[in-house]
């Protein structure tokens, strides 16, 4: 596979799409960003990386980093890797990333991990396993990314804290039904940490490849089980990205995870892992620009999971 030419051409037609959609602007931090951004990577799962664009520009991971916490979370649940889904569901939503609705209706269990409810219950439980939920997941992905300058961004870090009364309203709700293990102002602070880290297309497509290599880390050495690996692949197709799941399954065919910075990272399991960035976003906060690559991607290599 010519990597380089096949995400040359996916560019190519994702460009006329960069400027549709808005920039997320309720955070105020991300809404200074250009939309006029966009950079594709793809990393093998020999870890052969390729890229296209502002591939190696630094941006806002936010809902990025949920499939890391939970990979984390398993990783470190020590044999009991089934806990996490006592308190927190594997459906889709169907409502708004950050809807209040579902939770009550369903006694504080959120219906999935991406969903902003399931993520901090996912922090929390990153928590109670590390004491320091938003570092831990920092150094992993480090270590993972081979980039060791990895960083919080403090601008964004307290802009969503400025701007979080809603992911507050929620913790507290979960709190209300047990569903908490850690006081609701540290885990919304490790919540917010954790989407501020800045990394670029190459740096999430290297550290997402655990995921493309069935469980196994950079360096050989094994993360997560092979099924387990596969069931988290299985939730971002499902649930990766929020209430547009089923139209992105059926579009690009593969496993992903969105963020409101305008990256998305999918999965081939066995194959590679990749990243596309474009911060202009459509209503369900999902990146135009980015859904269109890897549609394109898929396309010219008949690669997907179905």
């Amino acid at each position: 596979m010519d990597y380089q030419a096949v995400l040359e051409e996916v560019a190519a037609h994702a460009r006329p799409y960069v400027r549709q959609g808005r920039v997320a602007d309720y955070i105020p931090a991300l809404e200074r960003v250009s939309a006029d951004r966009f950079g594709i990577a793809v990393a093998d799962i020999n870890g052969d990386v390729y890229g296209v664009g502002d591939w190696e520009t630094p941006f806002s991971v936010q809902s990025i980093s949920k499939t890391f916490s939970l990979a984390l979370v398993m990783a470190q649940s020590h044999g009991g890797h089934d806990s996490i889904w006592q308190r927190v569901g594997r459906e889709p939503s169907g409502t708004p990333f950050n809807s209040l609705v579902q939770l009550e209706a369903e006694n504080g269990i959120p219906r999935n991990p991406f969903i902003n409810a399931g993520a901090l219950v996912v922090t929390d439980r990153l928590q109670t396993l590390t004491g320091d939920a938003s570092t831990s997941m920092l150094h992993f992905l480090r270590e993972e990314s081979g980039n060791e300058d990895l960083a919080f961004d403090q601008a964004v870090a307290d802009s969503e804290a400025e701007h979080g009364d809603r992911n507050a309203a929620l913790a507290h709700f979960m709190a209300s039904f047990g569903n908490l293990e850690n006081p609701v102002p540290s885990v919304i602070e490790h919540y917010f940490w954790q989407c501020s880290i800045e990394m670029s297309c190459r740096d999430l497509a290297v550290a997402g490849g655990f995921l493309a290599r069935h469980g196994l880390r950079a360096d050989g050495s094994r993360l997560l089980e092979a099924r387990e690996a596969k069931r988290i692949n299985a939730v971002m197709l499902t649930c990766g990205t929020y209430d547009a799941a089923g139209e992105f399954a059926y579009r690009v065919g593969l496993p992903a995870k969105s963020g409101v910075g305008g990256g998305i990272i999918a999965v081939i399991p066995g194959r590679c892992t990749l990243c596309v960035w474009s911060p202009a976003l459509d209503a369900r906060g999902n990146s135009v620009a980015g859904a269109a690559a890897l549609d394109h991607f898929t396309t010219l290599t008949g690669w997907s999971v179905f």
